[in-house]
């Protein structure tokens, strides 16, 4: 539930669940409470995830995802409780506190079941397999994902967050306990067959075939970006921009989809539709005003009040998009927004060496939102000036009483413009700004005395790769070495913690690495960001060396998540413990793995090898039937689709890279 509600909890095993037409609000009231007395670790205690950590002391007798969970389920006969989540995750918080530090439900998990905790960053291949059986049930995905397994891993029921109570239609976690394990013991053939089913459906979605629903590519006229961009105009919210209503994510592919063809057609409803999602949501609770950066998405639909973790890739993706927009539209505002992000990564998400931390939790002091939000007390004690606290009190709309549901504090957002202030109170829009700035110092100032939320310091591959390449292409637009020096530090930084290459065999790309421990195999979209994260740098520096690894990544994806039957795959052959070898071709959270690798594939094309683009175009085509009608899922497919059909548009600067004249020519082209 952390993404999605579950807006269809009826269950899908009759007798397990009754729970209605379940709606859990993004703001069900739960209560934090201190841990107990310290309890003896359970396996999570030594894993390297800092998210399988902090369960490290729950009574329930986790195992983390491998053998020895499977082969106790096999032994003793039991289903298992899966269960994914991630660091950030404020729902994985509550359902934590309420039920796995919970005595009583913890002995009723141990006692029919194996449970198992995986982290979704760790582990992106199990959590978009059963991400995926939950929604073949009719009910929402998100985190966190509660699974329920046969000990063979084929999932027969599940759902995300579950209450210790009935609550707002959703039944009581404990409940559901006993009504899976009655089920097991007296309904089995029932279960066993409901698990089949799920299981061959799982496997024909994500390993389709010519027949299974793939058509022959369609033939893309070149107004297939316009009926896509017309698609996406039917879900766009026309008040508060964006897509949909509540819960609201930034949803940065389909944006541009719609920026790209608002371009290249001159169309201004297209571009206009962009520039009010974008300056929605840089003027509404989910922008940090203080600090910069984006938390997770809105729960409202006028991107007021957030969830209000940081993800690295959200801040990634959002930064390359205001990157783009700045330019395209020529905004200053937009250039403002990209420049927050990117001084909040460098200041907040930033390992010494170079890489980048993964994640910003949204809970302090057992508190969503804590660290981020002021009452009008909070205020006036941070800013004693009465003028200037009141003004700023009016510029991030702080009344009496807030806007987070439950406290008193207010979320900070843009609800009274410098110009508006100005000709309010009769004062110089340059007195308004000076002032403000003064005052956000000072809430600045003040916020860093509290208690700061938890911070993930993994070094993901993939996320690395996205704001690798975002920062190579905003130093570029802005000319600002400093962030394409900090993108370069940190790919620098990534191939020397999770990048193994040896002579005669494929490059390897591990997972992640914390504290010097390194995860692996590495996936798809690890792969694939790199080599475009590296081809970015190349562009924006002229340093072949970083097309060198490109092409080594380029020739890895090849060898290694080539399937000669299905194409592209999210896995490296050899993966033993996985239900099904699944395709990636949906974006998600983040751009299609499958798509990016084809990104990739088509610029190495372009550049040095041209059958890479043959396999791209090739693996493009898989999808374009599905792209065009649903042009939501498929962002980043489309516009390599569109690449495809307008063909590569290439710019060679010649000269010396340190003549003067060269470098304005490149500021000329990058901006």
């Amino acid at each position: 539930m952390d993404e999605r509600t579950d807006r269809d909890a009826a269950s899908a095993l009759s007798g397990l669940a009754s729970a209605g037409n379940a709606h859990a609000h993004a703001h069900a009231h739960a209560h934090a409470h201190g841990h107990g007395p310290r309890r003896a670790s359970n396996r999570l205690a030594e894993c390297a995830s800092p998210y399988l950590r902090q369960h490290g002391e729950n009574p329930v007798d986790w195992f983390p995802w491998g053998t020895e969970a499977l082969e106790r389920a096999e032994r003793e006969d039991k289903p298992i409780l899966l269960s994914i989540g991630y660091s950030a995750c404020h729902w994985c918080h509550v359902m934590e506190r309420e039920s796995f530090e919970n005595e009583g439900i913890a002995a009723k998990m141990n006692e029919g079941f194996v449970c198992v905790k995986v982290d979704r960053e760790e582990r992106p291949d199990l959590d978009q397999i059963y991400q995926l059986a939950v929604q073949l049930l009719g009910r929402s995905g998100g985190w966190p994902l509660t699974v329920f397994l046969t000990p063979d891993r084929k999932p027969f029921f599940g759902g995300t967050y579950f209450p210790p109570e009935d609550r707002h239609g959703l039944p009581a976690f404990p409940k559901l306990l006993d009504a899976i394990t009655d089920a097991y013991r007296d309904k089995r053939v029932d279960l066993t067959d409901q698990a089949e089913d799920l299981t061959a459906a799982i496997t024909k979605i994500t390993r389709p075939l010519k027949g299974d629903g793939v058509d022959a590519a369609p033939t893309l006229g070149p107004d297939f970006l316009a009926r896509a961009a017309k698609r996406l105009g039917t879900r766009f919210d026309e008040e508060h921009g964006g897509f949909g209503q509540r819960p609201k994510f930034p949803n940065t592919m389909p944006l541009e989809v719609l920026l790209r063809h608002g371009v290249e057609a001159d169309d201004t409803k297209s571009e206009m539709r962009v520039a009010a999602a974008l300056s929605g949501m840089r003027e509404g609770g989910i922008y940090d005003h203080l600090a910069g950066g984006f938390h997770r998405y809105s729960t409202d639909e006028a991107w007021r009040v957030p969830h209000f973790e940081k993800m690295l890739y959200d801040n990634a993706l959002l930064l390359r998009l205001y990157t783009d927009a700045a330019r395209a539209l020529e905004s200053e505002d937009h250039q403002a927004t990209a420049r927050g992000i990117a001084g909040y990564v460098l200041a907040e998400m930033t390992h010494e060496e170079g890489g980048f931390f993964s994640t910003q939790d949204a809970d302090s002091d057992g508190e969503e939102g804590k660290f981020f939000v002021f009452s009008r007390e909070d205020v006036r004690a941070a800013i004693p000036d009465a003028a200037r606290s009141s003004l700023v009190m009016a510029h991030y709309g702080i009344e009496e009483g807030g806007n987070l549901e439950g406290t008193s504090k207010t979320v900070l957002s843009i609800q009274k413009s410098v110009a508006r202030l100005s000709i309010e109170r009769s004062v110089a829009p340059s007195v308004v700004a000076d002032e403000l700035r003064l005052g956000k110092a000072a809430l600045l100032e003040a916020r860093s005395k509290r208690p700061r939320p938890f911070r993930d310091e993994k070094i993901l591959a993939s996320w690395n790769g996205l704001m690798i390449s975002a920062l190579a292409e905003a130093g570029g637009a802005f000319d600002e070495p400093r962030f394409v020096e900090a993108a370069r530090r940190a790919l620098t930084h990534v191939r020397s913690k999770l990048v193994v290459e040896r002579a005669g065999e494929p490059v390897k790309v591990d997972r992640h690495v914390l504290d010097e421990r390194v995860t692996g195999p590495g996936f798809l979209d690890d792969y694939a960001y790199l080599a475009n994260a590296s081809l970015d740098l190349y562009e924006v520096t002229g340093d072949p060396e970083l097309a060198a690894f490109a092409l080594e990544l380029a020739h890895a994806i090849r060898a290694r998540f080539f399937d000669p039957a299905f194409g592209l795959v999210f896995t490296e052959a050899g993966q033993s413990d996985l239900l099904v070898r699944a395709k990636d071709a949906y974006d998600n959270a983040m751009p299609s793995g499958t798509a990016m690798a084809c990104r990739a594939l088509l610029r190495l094309g372009t550049l040095v090898e041209p059958e890479l683009a043959v396999l791209a175009e090739t693996e493009l085509s898989r999808h374009a039937a599905q792209a065009l009608e649903n042009p939501f899922g498929f962002g980043q497919t489309l516009c390599e689709l569109h690449r495809v059909v307008r063909g590569s548009v290439d710019v060679v600067l010649v000269g010396d890279r340190n003549d003067p004249r060269t470098k304005a020519l490149a500021r000329a082209v990058f901006s």
